[in-house]
């Protein structure tokens, strides 16, 4: 997927909450060190910045505009940031090493795909009916 002499991007969404019974003193410390450990891999080109997310939230269909937020508490996006790597293997090894992982985040890591989408491929928005084989 990706030349072995350049690396590819790839999407790192953190997800969930803080565990209910760790301290805020217990948080906060994992917080300076996921700063610290970000901007050593940003130093070092293995990452590039992301953002936090807000709490506020619109979700636009085609038939409204909601306000939210929406996600059951597990589903809960709190921010991104980029992980340049040059596998997905490599990305999730990089992201496991997040200190926010030992009180309740989790990071879902996706590539990021370099060509225009088509209603022709399959891609995460096609539905898992069009996916699935057929039976005779």
């Amino acid at each position: 997927m990706n030349d072995a002499k350049e690396p590819g991007e790839y999407l790192v969404i953190s997800r969930g909450q803080w565990d209910a019974d760790a301290s805020p003193q217990d948080i906060q410390t994992a917080i300076d060190q996921f700063y610290d450990w970000h901007e050593d891999l940003v130093a070092k080109g293995q990452m590039r910045p992301g953002q936090r997310l807000a709490r506020e939230a619109r979700l636009v269909t085609r038939e409204r505009i909601i306000d939210g937020p929406f996600a059951e508490a597990k589903e809960v996006v709190g921010g991104y940031w980029w992980i340049l790597a040059h596998s997905l293997d490599e990305a999730a090894r990089i992201a496991a090493d997040n200190p926010c992982l030992a009180y309740g985040l989790s990071f879902e890591v996706r590539p990021i795909e370099g060509v225009r989408a088509s209603a022709f491929a399959v891609t995460s928005e096609t539905p898992a009916a069009a996916t699935a084989p057929t039976t005779r």
